[in-house]
């Protein structure tokens, strides 16, 4: 079976589609697989360096703010889609898989004009515009969260949850010990994403100051702009650790009493594979408030608490730790209904569907 993923610009996309990829070389022997991604965002570094055939297209997002660059967008389009044509008709996939990104417009148009099947997966609550404009040109398209069903037909969708979730589902524990935490303190994790938030982190270096009194630990990260200003901060306490990324994020995970986070769909992922309480601060800037829509998702069947960006202050943030760690009845009503929601067997689920589609 030879198999074209495709998937591209943020770790949202990126790591559902590894997650994939895992299971298929794992469930089948004679899988050959080639990644089709752009040629300069986070993929064309971290797909090549884990031994997957890599191929680069240029492709640029949608600037919705500047009609002036739609231009460049579909001049991209077309050239991509004329590259993409190329690589697969010299590959000859069976099928296509789309996980996200813009790159997958063109790589996914180029299969249907060969007649290759295809289908799509969807992370977030709300479907976002690349795989609405693909829904009808594909064999099957996979979502995340239930509720997005409703934005493709019936006939075609169907609810695997996220791939990464069965990664973080077997995932080992991480001592504590390992990131200088004391192991019979509880935890509290707080992340805004891979590179931080300048918002969040400057509200940030002032809540921090008022843990000090508090019998639990923080461990902040700050994401990858934001580490050198805050070992500059005055006053930090020393039950607070900050670092700016942690590789082994997922068994850490498991050793955590509350997650603040944002709410992007492998977040979502994470909190309901591990059964987390959590505490979602969905970004206010992204495409169609969808962070706001995957946090109601989990906030719907009361399975997370949420504080609006603008309205995060020490105050409302501290309060509803303690409630949390302190309410034991409320913490494990959080952690029981995000377990609830997970889907143990995301990744073998679409792995088995691909071969369906194949077969068929």
């Amino acid at each position: 079976m030879k198999i074209v993923v495709t998937a591209g610009g943020t770790g949202g996309h990126i790591f559902p589609a590894i997650a994939i990829i895992k299971k298929l070389k794992e469930l089948y022997e004679n899988v050959e697989i080639l990644y089709i991604g752009t040629t300069n965002r986070m993929e064309s570094t971290i797909i090549p360096n884990l031994g997957i055939d890599y191929v680069g297209i240029e492709m640029v997002g949608l600037n919705r703010k500047n009609p002036l660059k739609v231009f460049k967008t579909i001049s991209c389009l077309l050239k991509g889609v004329k590259k993409a044509k190329q690589v697969l008709k010299k590959f000859k996939p069976d099928i296509v898989l789309g996980v996200g990104g813009y790159i997958t417009v063109p790589v996914l148009y180029a299969a249907s004009s060969l007649k290759i099947k295809s289908a799509i997966h969807e992370q977030n609550a709300i479907a976002g515009l690349s795989n609405k404009l693909l829904a009808k040109k594909v064999d099957k398209v996979f979502v995340s969260i239930e509720e997005s069903k409703k934005y493709f037909d019936e006939k075609k969708v169907v609810y695997t949850g996220n791939p990464r979730s069965e990664e973080i589902f077997l995932a080992k524990k991480i001592d504590k010990k390992n990131f200088h935490l004391n192991p019979n303190k509880k935890l509290v994790i707080i992340t805004m994403g891979s590179l931080g938030s300048y918002t969040v982190n400057h509200k940030m270096m002032e809540i921090l100051k008022a843990v000090k009194d508090k019998n639990y630990q923080v461990l902040y990260v700050t994401g990858k702009d934001y580490y050198q200003e805050f070992k500059k901060e005055k006053g930090i306490p020393k039950n607070v650790v900050a670092c700016d990324l942690i590789e082994d994020w997922l068994g850490l995970l498991k050793n955590c009493d509350v997650l603040v986070s944002r709410a992007g769909a492998t977040t979502i992922a994470e909190i309901t594979a591990v059964g987390l309480a959590s505490i979602l601060i969905p970004s206010p800037y992204v495409t169609n408030n969808h962070q706001m829509k995957n946090a109601m998702a989990l906030k719907n069947k009361n399975a997370c608490c949420i504080i609006e960006e603008d309205q995060l202050n020490k105050e409302n943030l501290l309060e509803t730790i303690d409630q949390i760690l302190n309410d034991k009845k409320f913490s494990f009503q959080l952690k029981e209904n995000a377990r609830k929601m997970r889907k143990e067997n995301s990744a073998t689920l679409i792995c088995e569907e691909i071969k369906k589609i194949v077969e068929e």
